[in-house]
C-alpha cells in the first residue's frame, strides 16, 4: 500500500524532511519526502495500511517550528518498489 501526502504551510526550512525520515525508520515505512517548488513537502510512504495510518498520525503536524495548513492525502493499492526511506532533493 502507498500513501502520498502533500504538506502545505510553514513546512520548509524547519527540518520537515529529516522529522519525516526519522519517524519513517522509527514506523519501518519506505519511500521518500522531498521539498516542492511551490514550497510545500511531498511524502510518499510505502507499507502495511495500518502502520501507514499511525505513520501520518505521527507526522501530520511536523516538527516544532513547522505549522501545517493544509494536508492532502491519498492511499494508493499499489507497491512502490522502494528499497528504504530516503530524503530527496
Amino acid at each position: 500500500m502507498l500513501l502520498h501526502i502533500v504538506f502545505a504551510g510553514t513546512v520548509q526550512g524547519v527540518g520537515f524532511r529529516y522529522f519525516v525520515k526519522n519517524k519513517a525508520d522509527q514506523f519501518g515505512v519506505k519511500g521518500f519526502v522531498r521539498n516542492l517548488p511551490d514550497g510545500t513537502v511531498e511524502v510518499m510512504a510505502e507499507g502495511d495500511e495500518d502502520v501507514l495510518r499511525e505513520f501520518m498520525s505521527a507526522i501530520e503536524n511536523g516538527p516544532p517550528l513547522a505549522e501545517v495548513t493544509e494536508l492532502r492525502y491519498e492511499f494508493i493499492d499499489k507497491d512502490g518498489g522502494f528499497s528504504d526511506f530516503e530524503i530527496q532533493y
